[in-house]
């Protein structure tokens, strides 16, 4: 197949962000296909140099198309909205230069769909929808967005797309039965979750002993707990400030990482600072790519995935977890829905009260000092990273959903 991929974030394991799509289009480049990406330079302007409008390079024989248009996650919400539609008209252009034999578009921003609908109506290919969030379900729920008509807006072409796709691939069951109260048969609805890229992380214990004392020498000999990911309004990364200052007390011996950037970064810096624990039991450093997040969980005793007081939010396919589970790193999450399902039932890491602070110090503790539990968890990381997570078998099932939305030929 000729496969013309839309994503506005591609990123590749030098950048710093979720790779699945590169892992996608790799794979699928490996079985014979032909990938054209239409992207951003959002998260590649530190690997390529960039001119202004659209630039071309290969990457692992991927062919990508990328237009300059810089990307903060501290830009406020309108500059993104207006990024997402900018982004949208330029690709429209660009998309239709390129011939293919279908469109896969993935989300986020919900206007990636625009470029691959239209793609779609004019060159008579099926489009495939995949839907990392669900939107606008998620930024109502925050209350980012107010407005009603942006929202009736948003809701039209949510529920356009899902009509107008061939077939759609939600991230998690949640977001796959989001897309299915829209009418959608479930037949047509293709569960592939974020994935675990073994080989990226199956790195012998000496790099993360290593990276200890090349660029963690404040951990000494206590144990890390490390966060990886956005400093944003959604994320509640100042939960992860109120847990270490319980932990100053009730286990000296444990300390605390977050790593990444955004709107609240400052804000939690100003307040660890305040609490007296900057630098004490909590650390902060900035962004790092893909390829030193390995080094990072090899060296960490446990990884933290966090989020706010938003249900909404359970539905989503936390890259953090799945690089956890890639690196046998246990995982603690402080929210609800399948992923709380999933380490309750395989018993490779904690569910931590999103209230309760206190409890959630000394259940850390005790997980952390308990070594028959520890490494059944680390165990059980391994076993689901190879046997139900891989990058291959997500791989797989996004690749058939792609030969089955070319071979209907129904209503094209």
């Amino acid at each position: 197949m000729k496969v013309l991929y839309l994503h506005q974030y591609f990123v590749t394991p030098a950048s710093c962000g979720g790779t699945r799509s590169y892992e996608m289009a790799k794979r699928f480049v490996t079985n014979g296909h032909n990938v054209t990406f239409v992207t951003s330079s959002a998260f590649l302007t530190n690997c390529y140099k960039f001119n202004q409008g659209w630039n071309e390079f290969e990457i692992d024989g991927i062919q990508v198309f990328a237009y300059h248009l810089p990307y903060s996650n501290k830009d406020s919400f309108l500059r993104r909205i207006l990024k997402f539609i900018r982004f949208s008209l330029v690709s429209t252009t660009k998309s239709l230069s390129i011939k293919a034999d279908i469109v896969l578009a993935t989300s986020t921003p919900l206007t990636i769909a625009i470029p691959g609908l239209i793609y779609s109506k004019l060159k008579k290919k099926p489009l495939v929808f995949e839907v990392r969030d669900l939107w606008p379900e998620l930024p109502i729920a925050t209350g980012v967005i107010k407005n009603k008509v942006v929202i009736k807006a948003a809701q039209y072409l949510e529920h356009y797309t899902y009509k107008n796709a061939k077939r759609l691939i939600g991230l998690s069951p949640g977001m796959c039965d989001g897309i299915i109260r829209h009418g959608i048969e479930s037949r047509h609805v293709t569960l592939a979750t974020n994935s675990c890229d073994t080989s990226l992380f199956d790195v012998e214990e000496s790099v993360g002993k290593d990276y200890l004392t090349s660029s963690l020498s404040f951990v000494k000999k206590r144990k890390l707990v490390v966060y990886t990911g956005t400093f944003g309004l959604i994320n509640n990364v100042n939960y992860m400030v109120s847990l270490a200052e319980k932990m100053i007390k009730v286990d000296p011996n444990i300390c605390f990482l977050a790593v990444g950037d955004g709107m609240q970064k400052e804000q939690i810096i100003n307040t660890a600072e305040k609490k007296g624990i900057l630098n004490r039991n909590f650390y902060v450093m900035p962004p790092i790519p893909k390829t030193e997040i390995v080094k990072l969980l090899s060296a960490a005793d446990l990884s933290l995935s966090l989020f706010g007081p938003v249900k909404e939010m359970w539905h989503n396919s936390a890259n953090k977890l799945f690089d956890a589970l890639a690196s046998n790193t246990p995982i603690a999450i402080n929210y609800g829905g399948w992923q709380k399902d999933l380490i309750n039932e395989y018993r490779c890491g904690l569910v931590l009260d999103p209230i309760d602070l206190g409890i959630s110090s000394v259940n850390i503790s005790n997980f952390l000092n308990d070594v028959e539990s520890y490494n059944y968890a680390k165990e059980q990381c391994n076993n689901l990273a190879y046997n139900h997570f891989s990058r291959d078998i997500m791989a797989g099932r996004v690749e058939e959903t792609l030969k089955e939305a070319v071979n209907d030929k129904e209503n094209i």
